[in-house]
């Protein structure tokens, strides 16, 4: 079994800044892309961030210039730092990650149970 757990979130005033964490455990033998989504009420779920095993990262053009992502590898974790924080940032946030469970099995997506991040205008 795999479960990825998401820690963090919180409220914050706009402008200010909050991170997020996520750990995946459990049987794994690789992982491969991690990243964040987002989903604000009466809303889809959007991307926010991801990041590749090899640490090359990807945005939302909404989110670029203020948010951060970042990984451990070894610890099999991932993470966002939000700066600047906007009230329409306002959304749970849902860790992802791309996980091999054995060595010659195929990937699949696993997903966190989200956190909540409130920002107050």
């Amino acid at each position: 079994q795999v479960q990825l757990v998401e820690s963090g979130g919180g409220l914050v005033q706009a402008g200010g800044s909050l991170s997020v964490s996520c750990a995946a455990s459990g049987t794994i033998f690789s992982i491969n892309a991690m990243g964040w989504y987002r989903q604000a009420p009466g809303k889809q779920r959007e991307l926010v961030a991801t990041i590749s095993s090899g640490g090359v990262s990807n945005y939302a053009d909404s989110v670029k210039g203020r948010f951060t992502i970042s990984r451990d590898n070894a610890k099999n974790t991932v993470a966002l730092q939000m700066n600047s924080l906007k009230p329409e940032d306002t959304a749970v946030y849902y860790c992802t990650a791309r996980i091999r469970i054995r060595i010659l099995g195929k990937e699949n997506d696993y997903w966190g149970r989200g956190t909540q991040v409130t920002v107050s205008s």
